[in-house]
């Protein structure tokens, strides 16, 4: 029997160890928190987005995406829900393909998921923050920054990657992995704010509109926030994704309708609101300051003007512009506000249908802490489960004393 160590409680982890547990092995979670699951708490606002049913390769990201075709074939998405309903977790499906549990509650996950490690005799060592694994005499030796040092047959790295640090996630795993000569590739916080110039977006603060953002020839349909600080909301958080040294994002306010017919559009409008000031001409199309503040940008004052008086000319202006609403890029918030991260321990250096490190027997990676990031919508969360649920099973089925 296999003694496997789990680094890291959250939803990577905890799945590992209940597939490991379930293959037979006496398995230990080390969590440097005050208890486990804490981040899986406030996942999909409060709800747990627990996968999604469009879940494939195009939704992830890192330097081989390919590398999410090893889970995808032995672990996914059915098999996620069915082992859900095995532990009482009864879900719904939302028109997007959004899996939730049925109580709207993520409470409910981490509580089946705690259930399950009990029932199996997992070991669960909390406030226990590992400094370094080494290895001797084909056993890992997990050594902490308080406590005593424990031993393992095998050792699975579910840290997580950086982003929420407040939820327990630190990046203590690409030190523990780079120890044993992996690489870890640049950082950064993903599915997170943008922060942009913020002249035009401090008059909109608090305004959502329903637009298509792009970057670089990525774009995202959906909900769209105005910050004090730049852009929200969930069209933004998963065109993070794609952020990498473009310096803007593009906002099309009327997407659907060609720029061409914007113009049409836009004339008709001016001719039956002709007596109406500019100040009001987007009245029961778009919010008045969004309107505003297109107008301005296309250079078409003073808004006092009678809408009448608009030329052809600021016309298409103004159809370019709603088309192509661009903001300067100034960054993205911090790691504090991310959902997840973007690089880490690189993919080519392990099993995609094992997880287990191609550098040293024995030593499993999973979720968050690899190179590989899902868009916003329950795809990160899938990627966890399988990665953990795989990783576990290998590490307690693989021979003990394996070279």
């Amino acid at each position: 029997m296999n003694n496997v160590a789990v680094i890291g409680g959250g939803a990577s982890g905890l799945v590992a160890a209940i597939s490991a547990a379930s293959k037979g092995a006496r398995v230990t979670i080390y969590e440097s928190g005050a208890r486990v699951g804490k981040k899986i708490l406030s996942t999909g606002n409060g709800r747990c987005n627990m996968t999604n049913m469009n879940a494939s390769a195009e939704h992830y990201h890192g330097a081989d995406v390919g590398f999410v075709r090893g889970a995808r074939e032995k672990f996914w998405v059915g098999d996620t829900l069915g082992f859900f309903l095995s532990l009482g977790v009864m879900t719904k499906t939302e028109p997007d393909g959004r899996v939730y549990p049925y109580s709207d509650k993520a409470s409910s996950v981490l509580d089946a998921l705690r259930l399950k490690l009990d029932a199996l005799g997992v070991r669960t060592v909390t406030s226990y923050e590992v400094k370094s694994v080494k290895r001797k005499n084909n056993r890992f030796i997990i050594i902490p920054y308080r406590g005593e040092s424990e031993t393992a047959d095998a050792v699975i790295v579910a840290t997580g990657g950086r982003a929420a640090p407040d939820l327990g996630s630190k990046g203590g795993g690409y030190d523990i992995l780079k120890g044993f000569g992996h690489t870890i590739t640049d950082t950064r916080p993903s599915l997170v704010q943008i922060k942009t110039e913020t002249e035009t977006v401090k008059k909109l603060k608090g305004i959502k509109i329903t637009a298509e953002a792009s970057i670089d020839g990525a774009s995202e349909y959906g909900e769209i926030l105005f910050t004090d600080y730049g852009l929200s909301g969930i069209a933004i958080f998963s065109l993070t994704a794609y952020l990498g040294k473009q310096k803007t994002v593009s906002l099309d306010v009327m997407s659907g309708t060609s720029r061409e017919e914007l113009t049409a559009m836009l004339t008709e409008r001016a001719r039956l609101m002709s007596d109406v000031p500019l100040e009001s001409y987007f009245t029961g199309m778009l919010d008045k300051r969004v309107g505003q503040a297109l107008l301005k940008t296309a250079g078409i004052t003073p808004l006092s003007r009678p809408s009448r008086t608009i030329t052809k000319a600021e016309t298409e202006r103004l159809a370019a512009v709603m088309k192509k609403w661009e903001f300067k890029i100034e960054g993205t918030m911090s790691w504090n506000n991310a959902q997840t991260t973007k690089g880490g321990a690189l993919t080519s250096e392990f099993d995609k249908n094992t997880m287990e490190s191609k550098i040293v027997s024995g030593l499993y990676a999973s979720g968050e802490v690899l190179d590989i990031d899902g868009d916003c919508g329950g795809y990160n969360l899938q990627w966890a489960w399988s990665s953990g649920y795989i990783a576990g099973m290998n590490a307690a089925l693989r021979k003990e004393n394996k070279q």
